[in-house]
């Protein structure tokens, strides 16, 4: 299913595709996004296909990456696939509060920064308070975000975990080629962390800013998909089937924003810390649960 040998040629032509064209995009979705945030965070979704296609061009064995779901063989990768996302991002929004309380917050003040007061107010008027609108949402994460978020988040997953994991576990080992997949995979992301403040300034709530803008930004988001790398891989080799990961991938994303969304926003260099699970603290259950996958992968060779 997976590439056991490592194809030099092919992975550099993917990572000059890969990066050229979402580079190009992210710069045009930064654009967008300033003009209208609802049309830039499409362009941002689009560009998740690109790793895909990115893949295609490089000349990767698309048809070998497990296109059969398995669910008899794979119940217990897809639910965990499906639901340990959402365990893990609460459990780390919960160390987060406890260390800042007075940053959880249900009065709605995310949610009128990310949307609009007048959106907020269509909601309140359709009898939604903001309290119901949260628990809405983690339900929807639990239960069908996972799998419609599971369509987009293959793009990703295809290029990753389905033909660049393989190629560096295959030059560097499991371990080597997870670290360095999971750098590649953050800085695939860093001009939308410069250009918009993705996922820890102004495009997630905090546009005061934090400190060592963007740099510290960047290198966070690396040690966070270093990571949760290791979940998507791990799952990967468990089901051999490339679905799995994109699960995986879509429930961590219908998860990520929920504990922005009881949080006061503008929290400053506190972002770095959480509550969503790229934070220093709130990542904290990803990060020592796939260290403990990395551990074992180490001591079974």
């Amino acid at each position: 299913m997976r590439e056991r040998t490592y194809h030099k040629a092919k992975v550099l032509k993917y990572l000059a595709w890969t990066f050229g064209l979402a580079y190009l995009i992210q710069v045009g979705a930064a654009y967008v996004y300033h003009q209208n945030r609802s049309a830039g965070q499409l362009v941002v979704a689009a560009m998740m296909f690109v790793p895909a296609l990115g893949a295609a061009l490089s000349g990767a064995a698309l048809k070998d990456m497990g296109w059969k779901p398995q669910i008899r063989k794979n119940i217990r990768p897809i639910l965990i696939a499906w639901f340990s996302p959402a365990v893990l991002t609460a459990c780390g929004a919960a160390l987060y509060f406890l260390v800042f309380p007075g940053h959880f917050d249900l009065t709605g003040e995310y949610l009128v920064l990310s949307i609009g007061a007048e959106a907020m107010e269509q909601l309140e008027t359709q009898g939604l308070s903001y309290p119901m609108y949260v628990l809405v949402s983690a339900v929807a994460s639990l239960t069908y975000a996972p799998l419609l978020n599971t369509f987009v988040a293959l793009g990703e997953e295809i290029g990753w975990r389905g033909f660049l994991y393989p190629n560096l576990k295959a030059r560097f080992g499991r371990n080597k080629g997870w670290l360095l997949g999971g750098i590649i995979w953050g800085a695939w992301h860093w001009p939308l962390i410069w250009l918009i403040g993705y996922e820890y300034g102004a495009s997630a709530g905090n546009e005061t800013g934090y400190a060592g803008f963007p740099v510290s930004g960047m290198m966070l988001f690396c040690v966070f998909t270093v990571f949760a790398g290791i979940w998507h891989d791990w799952l990967y080799e468990k089901s051999e089937s490339i679905w799995v990961p994109a699960l995986f991938h879509g429930a961590i994303n219908a998860a990520a924003t929920l504990p922005l969304a009881i949080c006061l926003p503008n929290t400053g260099s506190a972002r770095l810390l959480g509550p969503a699970p790229n934070g220093l603290i709130s990542g904290l259950p990803i990060l020592l649960t796939a260290a403990v996958l990395s551990a074992r992968a180490k001591k079974a060779g």
